[in-house]
């Protein structure tokens, strides 16, 4: 017996949107090209039904996405610029508004024509930025910096996927963003960080998805949730050479507070913030002078 696929999908949809899931048709679709093993979304496009199996396999995913079950959870990957990572239960589920983050340091790196620059991505979580620019900058040496071995059982899986996908390999390191690479100070040409950014007084904000699934430690920072940003601008300061770059992504409602930190502790020059494909506050940058604080 088989289940006509359409109408599977369009009853799914349905349910996700019910449940207050913000892409109901996108997840669906994604769903169903899990069970089916289908390369891609518009290869459902060549199916006309679902036998039992995959008609019960999938009828119990949209369930638990309508239980707001990650989507990246239930399919095992994420896409990410060019890139896939896989991620689950322990780690940080990257996000698109990350992609604004890679593309400028991408570009950032391009300019200075250094042909081997030296980066680390700080709070690397899944490896997301690492592994990015690992696959996009030519020349690049990349650390990754992790405090939690749950995330970073994560990265390593990913690191060997990178490595067999013909990417450089990207150092991985157990540890603290503020204690970081204590025989690179003042060597690299860039700092990236997505660090932990919702402040305590805002649990009542983030998405079941975040709050339920995702990592505390890789959430929350103080009651202005800027306090993992401050270990990492600390860390950027010993870091970086003179000239070196940051990028460090925050909260849509950090725009004015994070880069006013930046500005407040000296030594930077340039600090600018950005917005995201959204038109969202999404990320500071600066430029490290090699200054004393202020």
């Amino acid at each position: 017996m088989s289940t006509p696929l359409r109408p599977t999908l369009q009853a799914a949809t349905a349910r996700l949107a019910a449940a207050g899931v913000d892409s109901p048709e996108h997840d669906a679709r994604a769903l169903a090209v899990h069970v089916l093993r289908l390369e891609k979304p518009s290869d459902l496009l060549m199916v006309d039904t679902l036998d039992d199996d995959a008609a019960t396999a999938f009828d119990e995913l949209v369930g638990r996405r309508a239980e707001r079950v990650p989507l990246q959870h239930l399919v095992g990957t994420v896409g990410f610029r060019y890139i896939e990572l896989e991620c689950g239960p322990g780690t940080f589920v990257p996000r698109p508004e990350t992609e604004s983050v890679v593309q400028w340091a991408v570009d950032a790196l391009a300019a200075t024509g250094n042909p081997a620059p030296l980066v680390v991505d700080l709070c690397t979580g899944s490896g997301t930025i690492a592994f990015a620019l690992a696959n996009e900058v030519p020349g690049v040496t990349v650390h990754a910096v992790e405090l939690d071995p749950d995330s970073l059982a994560w990265t390593r899986k990913n690191a060997a996927k990178r490595v067999a996908a013909g990417d450089p390999e990207v150092h991985l390191h157990l540890g603290s963003a503020e204690d970081a690479l204590p025989e690179l100070d003042g060597q690299l040409d860039l700092v990236a960080s997505n660090p932990p950014y919702v402040a305590t007084t805002e649990a009542h904000i983030p998405d079941p998805e975040v709050v339920d699934h995702d990592p505390g430690v890789a959430l929350w920072a103080g009651e202005d949730g800027l306090d993992v940003i401050r270990l990492v601008e600390k860390a950027a300061r010993r870091l970086l050479k003179p000239g070196g770059l940051i990028v460090v992504e925050h909260s849509d409602r950090q725009g004015t507070s994070c880069p006013a930190f930046f500005e407040q502790q000296g030594g930077w020059a340039d600090v600018q913030d950005h917005q995201d494909l959204a038109g969202r506050d999404r990320f500071v940058t600066a430029t490290w002078t090699g200054g004393s604080a202020a």
